[in-house]
């Protein structure tokens, strides 16, 4: 992910005693610090800062109004709400390692250490950022198809749970990961492979299986207490995640597939496509708010009451939390 200005030969004297097909050599291939583009493509690193700095602006000013709607002005906690709440803060963390990366670039030095530790939060936080999005997915499908067989696990009690076990199961895998893939150089690759498997392809997996499962559930009589408008927020909200997930973070994921299966990529291609790919995995922090308008029925208006100093009791209820039993809802 984004490092400081440690440069490959720093790299490579960690491990000068080793044969240059150590994982310290291989790892390398999947991470380039900002000085190699800095050096080789300085017009280029000039353009993705300066893309990064809006990033940064634009991703922090809408989820900290976003975190400010759904901690204080929504009353009704309900499962989507935590997964909501928790995925902010992930895009509140991404967002901030932006600046700490050009600081990093200016003042860290060949600190190799740094880096590691500024890759390891970014990783953290964006397969966080992937697992919450699942999550919020699903509690929709549950919410639309599954209502009373799920009724006992989409409470907010149990979503706590699975919020808390996400953040110390994205943080345990990747620093295990990591670890082992630097230090172990017969397995740097299958072992960077299963973290991207673990916490995103099989994510994206279950996201698109459950979107064609609501939309196929769309027509189904069974389903009319319902309304067809809940239905198709339901089904815009996985629409939309499906989205983020093809434009943010698959671009990046396929990139290290591909150096997995050809180490021996170009160097000035790999670079290129690194940075390019890691500044669109920074984008989710931006687009993720798009989400958050079908988490709740009124998102929306309670943000511009917010700006028009209106209604200042103006709550948001979640859109599929609260199911009515009643013929009347």
């Amino acid at each position: 992910m984004p490092t400081s200005s440690t440069q490959l030969p720093a790299l490579d004297s960690i491990n000068s005693t080793q044969q240059p097909n150590s994982s310290i050599y291989l790892f390398s291939k999947f991470i380039h610090p900002d000085k190699e583009l800095y050096t080789e493509f300085y017009s280029l690193w000039i353009a993705l800062m300066v893309v990064n700095a809006i990033i940064f602006l634009v991703g922090v000013v809408l989820n900290s109004l976003a975190l400010y709607v759904f901690c204080f002005r929504t009353k009704t906690k309900t499962t989507s709400v935590i997964y909501t709440i928790n995925l902010i803060v992930t895009d509140l963390l991404v967002g901030f390692s932006l600046p700490v990366r050009i600081i990093m670039f200016y003042s860290a030095g060949d600190c190799l250490n740094c880096s590691l530790v500024h890759i390891f939060g970014y990783f953290v936080n964006m397969y966080c950022s992937i697992l919450f999005l699942t999550c919020i997915c699903v509690d929709r499908y549950l919410a639309i198809v599954q209502v009373e067989a799920s009724r006992k696990w989409r409470n907010p009690t149990c979503a706590k749970g699975i919020c808390v076990f996400i953040w110390i199961f994205a943080t345990v895998v990747t620093f295990s990961i990591l670890t082992m893939a630097i230090q172990f150089a017969a397995c740097c690759l299958s072992k960077i492979l299963a973290l991207m498997v673990c916490e995103y392809f099989f994510p994206l997996i279950i996201i698109i299986f459950f979107t064609t499962r609501i939309m196929c559930a769309l027509s189904k009589p069974s389903l009319m207490h319902q309304s067809r408008e809940r239905r198709m927020r339901a089904v815009q909200l996985l629409i939309t995640v499906l989205i983020i997930f093809m434009i943010c973070f698959t671009p990046f994921h396929v990139r290290q597939v591909a150096i997995s299966i050809n180490p021996d990529m170009p160097h000035d291609v790999s670079l290129l496509v690194y940075h390019v790919t890691v500044t669109l995995s920074s984008l989710n922090s931006c687009m993720d708010p798009i989400v958050y308008c079908f988490v709740t029925n009124n998102f929306q208006s309670t943000m511009k009451n917010i700006f028009r100093k209106t209604e200042p009791e103006q709550t948001s209820v979640d859109i599929l939390g609260m199911n009515k039993n009643s013929k009347g809802s």
